[in-house]
């Protein structure tokens, strides 16, 4: 069975965990930001110094790491959101329907390039 991702039933959950402990205090989008950017580079510190093949090749334990931090990311990201009444569903589609205009298939096809720097030729 397929999961699917409820952010409105994750914001309810993050709210009310913070409330039980009197975290809502510290929860204001400056402090959130920071945060997330911190659990960023500790994901960023499990694949620092790793070869391309190293990083897609991870032990268990680097795995279960990166597993932990990445879910961080997404609470504080979703917390964020909650904090900041943005719909991060809406969000996602608008945000995928920029970049499908920015990087057109026909010029974006396997460059790396910034799309600022893809030409039609």
């Amino acid at each position: 069975m397929e999961k699917t991702l409820n952010i409105s039933m994750w914001q309810k959950c993050l709210e009310d965990f913070a409330k039980e402990r009197d975290w809502d205090q510290f929860h204001n989008p400056k402090n959130l930001a920071m945060a997330l950017s911190v659990e960023s580079s500790e994901l960023v510190e499990i694949f620092q110094w790793l070869s391309s093949e190293q990083s897609e090749n991870l032990d268990e334990k680097s795995l279960e790491n990166a597993t932990h931090e990445m879910a961080d990311i997404l609470l504080y990201l979703i917390r964020l959101s909650s904090k900041l009444n943005i719909d991060l569903e809406d969000a996602l589609e608008k945000k995928f329907e920029i970049n499908k205009n920015k990087y057109p298939v026909e010029l974006a096809r396997g460059t790396a390039k910034k799309y600022s720097e893809l030409k039609s030729e």
